[in-house]
């Protein structure tokens, strides 16, 4: 709009919601209108003769010089992107119109905060990944890998921790820092009080350390409550976190907190299908698994394998006389005493009432085995007492040796079921009075 001389306005320029910004040939700012301070945190007054350069973000200010170059020789740049920190410290998106005036030795520029839009598109963006990661990752620790990375292109995030609370037993675990400031793990310790804070209160943390960096923490909250922290600390030297910081990670949270759950519920699924619930142990169809796993590496290889077949001498008796609760204790502590009998590459199943088999590989010659239920013996003979009631534990024992006794997991599991109700049946024998 023109007035009656047909120069522009006076103050019309203020009126705009984007910055209008002049730049000499310097890179100096010459003129900036009263928007940019909503845009950059600083009045004209106080940007007016600085270097453009010296608002721009580190990570920024080499592209940003290039561009100036091609302003400068003539390029138009209507939709050039870059990030300027503001004085409150976070950083803002600009949008830049820009081209050169020749006569007056200037670069001009219209400045446009698409901060929000960014935000709303990164949001997106993570929203999407993180429920990616939940399907994709093999485990909790993977996922939490990509939700590092996920978070660390929202905000900087050189230091991110997650803390997983553990409401029965009212602990926190750590099962995830990584601090690639820090030259060791060792120099990194995880923040135990902030996240603390933020299991206790449930509410976000923000706070500035007197080193030069801050702190953003936020709860992980599910349906079933807290279930954990995750925490950030700005890198040194750098823009600290904001309040939109804040509201950023708080938003992402729940994302993290769905998949932990999501992650964790699979887990829980998968070691259900494969795992005996009352004692820890591999199920039956598992162990078939691990035995069909067995037999092909034994046939490419040439190696051989052992199965032991266990079960326990009157059993039926404890559960009839000191009732089911004892019974199923008996087991767990029979289970946890096989574990301790064997190597970690070795398996160990429950399958069905108070049967166990052992798969053993690598274990040459078959005296070896003999060695390993001399030792269980031993071990499932040490004394017990369970609610007062003192028992002995007697096992039944059969052996299968691949390939002498079979080479299909059927044949293999008679044999040692069979071997192992001989002993039953030779320890239960009473001898002749006369």
């Amino acid at each position: 709009m023109k007035n009656d001389s047909g120069t522009f306005p006076s103050g019309a320029l203020d009126l705009l919601l984007d910055a209008v910004c002049m730049v000499d040939a310097q890179g100096r700012f010459v003129f900036v209108s009263a928007a940019g301070e909503r845009v950059f945190g600083y009045s004209p007054e106080e940007m007016i003769g600085r270097r453009m350069l010296d608002f721009v973000a580190p990570e920024d200010i080499e592209q940003t010089r290039a561009t100036a170059r091609a302003v400068m020789a003539g390029e138009v740049q209507p939709h050039f992107e870059n990030r300027y920190v503001h004085k409150a410290g976070h950083l803002v998106h600009i949008m830049w119109s820009a081209r050169w005036s020749e006569a007056d030795q200037l670069r001009i520029g219209v400045a446009r905060d698409i901060t929000a839009r960014k935000q709303a598109e990164a949001l997106q963006a993570a929203t999407y990944s993180i429920s990616e990661a939940a399907h994709a990752a093999q485990d909790l620790l993977a996922l939490f890998r990509q939700v590092h990375q996920i978070v660390d292109q929202l905000l900087p995030a050189p230091d991110f921790c997650v803390a997983l609370y553990d409401a029965q037993r009212d602990q926190l675990e750590f099962p995830y820092h990584a601090d690639t400031q820090a030259a060791s793990a060792s120099q990194a310790p995880p923040p135990t009080a902030i996240c603390q804070e933020l299991v206790r209160t449930g509410q976000p943390l923000l706070l500035a350390a007197d080193e030069g960096h801050s702190w953003l923490g936020v709860p992980l909250v599910s349906e079933a409550g807290v279930i954990g922290a995750l925490v950030l600390k700005s890198p040194c030297n750098e823009a600290r976190y904001s309040e939109r910081n804040r509201e950023l990670l708080q938003f992402v949270s729940t994302q993290v907190a769905t998949a932990i759950e999501r992650k964790r519920l699979y887990e829980r699924l998968q070691r259900m299908a494969r795992h005996d619930e009352l004692t820890g142990l591999l199920n039956r169809a598992f162990l078939h698994d691990r035995i069909d796993s067995a037999l092909a590496r034994a046939r490419r290889n040439g190696s051989r394998f052992s199965l032991v077949f266990l079960d326990l001498d009157k059993f039926k008796q404890v559960n009839d006389t000191c009732g089911h609760t004892v019974g199923d204790r008996l087991l767990q502590e029979v289970a946890q005493r096989l574990l301790h009998c064997v190597r970690e590459a070795d398996s160990v199943a429950r399958i069905g009432g108070d049967e166990f088999v052992l798969l053993l590989e690598n274990i040459e010659p078959p005296q070896s085995v003999d060695k390993i239920t001399a030792k269980l013996r031993k071990e499932l003979g040490r004394p017990l007492n369970i609610d007062g009631h003192p028992l002995r534990i007697v096992p039944s024992i059969g052996i299968a040796h691949y390939p002498e006794h079979g080479e299909q997991i059927e044949t293999l599991l008679k044999h040692a079921d069979a071997a192992m109700y001989r002993e039953k049946r030779a320890s239960q024998a009473v001898p002749s009075d006369h």
